[in-house]
């Protein structure tokens, strides 16, 4: 099994702030409550290191992070942006290069704490069911941040946006190279497959709420979200150029707003 995410270091940067004002810092803090010193934290698909930012301060130190991703170069990114625990003590970091498809309880054994960010969405029902699995034969909590749920609300409302919402969660879930993607549904298998497993789960709604200050992010996010409609329903290609063109002049006038619904998961053994 192989999981390998096109993202790029441009888009992980513009979307953090974001992703940071809608991770539930509730289940952090309760994650954090459950661990004892030291703290050994393997972040799984870490991309640039916006989990470990955003997450390190919530959590007791001292504290190590494992950053595990197939992209050395977004790794090597990671690992130089400096984080700090609850107490203002710089973490420390170390990385591992290599795909998550074949997670094992050994890749992450010894953890204290196992979190992701914007990755089960990504993963198929084999490869969720992996990462799972790793989780419980090392013990380990896991915090598992903003999974997509197939949910956005835009205002103004347009009829466009419910036709190109079904078109692109049908993008979600399609079928790469064998694999069947998960897509909206991740977090729901994850939560029964934890719960399957005699553990507790917790699960948070993490929306983004994009005003016209997020207008870069709002751009880059409608022209990816229609991109994938449009690759999933090519017949949609003419109304989504029209679509988008009217979307852009109310970014323009700073008059769209965009709810991007997302959902956090906890779970630890019972």
């Amino acid at each position: 099994m192989s999981v390998v995410i096109p993202v790029s270091a441009d888009w992980l940067t513009l979307r953090e702030d974001a992703d940071a004002g809608s991770r539930s810092r509730a289940l952090a803090v309760k994650a954090g409550r459950m661990l004892r010193p030291p703290v050994v934290v393997h972040d799984l698909g870490t991309g640039t290191g916006s989990m470990v930012r955003w997450c390190a301060p919530l959590l007791p130190g001292p504290q190590t992070w494992v950053l595990h991703d197939w992209n050395d170069a977004l790794l090597e990114h990671a690992a130089t942006a400096a984080a700090h625990d609850g107490g203002g003590a710089t973490v420390t970091v170390r990385t591992r290069v290599g795909e998550l498809g074949g997670l094992q309880g050994a890749d992450v054994a010894g953890a204290s704490l196992v979190t992701a960010s914007a990755l089960l969405d990504v993963l198929s029902a084999d490869e969720a069911a992996a990462v799972v699995a790793a989780c419980v034969a090392a013990g380990a909590p896991a915090l598992f941040a903003l999974s997509v749920t197939g949910r956005v609300a835009l205002d103004p409302i347009d009829p466009g946006d419910r036709v190109f919402e079904a078109a692109f969660n049908d993008h979600q879930r399609r079928t790469v190279d064998g694999r069947q993607l998960l897509g909206p549904d991740a977090a729901t298998v994850v939560a029964d497959l934890f719960r399957s497993a005699g553990w507790s789960v917790r699960v948070a709604d993490s929306p983004w709420r994009l005003e016209p200050r997020d207008r870069a992010l709002i751009a880059e996010w409608l022209d990816g979200w229609l991109d994938a409609a449009v690759a999933q329903r090519p017949a949609l290609h003419e109304w989504a150029a029209e679509y988008a063109r009217m979307r852009s002049a109310q970014l323009a006038a700073d008059g769209l707003r965009v709810v991007v619904h997302h959902v956090d998961l906890l779970a630890w053994p019972s």
